[in-house]
């Protein structure tokens, strides 16, 4: 199924650029766990958690997943997207946020996902879905400057328990394998979204309106395909690899 089909509604126009940059996204990503398993099965010896270049990579990463989300909920608000819709798409990603919270805590219970990046664009798909209508452009800049300095001016220990530091206010990072708290990442999604509506108003046929509306080379056709099942793809390829690196374990020994 495809990510944003819902049955008995017409899908919303696609924009294959956008979907690529997903895709482009995607593969990154898939390629980062894909060497974080074979350091956990111990075929590589690397710090995930202190060597930039792959802290580096992982904010990265994070970024444009939250960017190109951002400038999904301005294609949303563009095209009039219903509130039945919306509520379809965001139990998708608030369904798919609980199982990674569970199958993490299988894998690793002391260290398991209880606010990663699913959670996170679940409550700020919630915050753009109300707010942003009612954001002017600029306004949605200077917010997303905010958020992403916030947590650098104001940290209280009381943000640092599990129930608490999905804020992001935190004095200190919690143990866990991914943590995306709603600051400050909620300014990427801000300014994603602010780019992604003010692209929306170019002038059709210009430079800067062809960036999202235009079409893509065949040769990123596969990752524009890819981009648009992101949501399956995350939820499916760690369950793969872990298999199949099991596998090839067993094999080994």
């Amino acid at each position: 199924m495809n990510d944003d089909a819902t049955p008995g509604t017409p899908l919303a126009t696609r924009y294959p650029r956008l979907d690529a940059l997903r895709g482009f996204a995607i593969v990154w990503m898939a390629l980062f766990h894909f060497a974080f398993d074979l350091n956990h099965f111990r075929w590589i010896q690397q710090d995930f958690y202190r060597d930039p270049f792959w802290t580096l990579q992982r904010s990265l990463i994070v970024s444009l997943f939250l960017l190109c989300a951002g400038m999904g909920q301005a294609l949303a608000l563009h095209q009039q997207q219903t509130w039945p819709r919306f509520w379809r798409r965001w139990a998708q990603v608030a369904g798919c946020a609980v199982l990674v919270s569970l199958g993490s805590w299988w894998m690793f219970p002391r260290s398991f996902i209880s606010f990663g990046v699913l959670h996170s664009m679940a409550v700020m798909l919630l915050l753009l879905r109300g707010a942003g209508p009612r954001l002017p452009i600029g306004a949605c800049l200077l917010l997303g400057l905010l958020c992403l300095g916030l947590p650098s001016w104001v940290q209280d220990s009381f943000f640092d328990s599990r129930w608490s530091n999905w804020i992001g206010l935190v004095t200190r990072k919690p143990i866990a394998e991914d943590y995306v708290p709603v600051l400050p990442w909620l300014g990427v999604m801000l300014w994603g979204y602010a780019l992604g509506r003010w692209l929306l108003q170019q002038q059709r046929g210009s430079f800067a309106a062809g960036l999202i509306t235009g079409s893509v080379p065949r040769f990123l056709e596969p990752l524009a395909t890819l981009g648009r099942w992101s949501l399956s793809f995350y939820m499916l390829h760690q369950p793969v690899l872990i298999a199949l690196l099991t596998l090839a374990a067993t094999m080994r020994t």
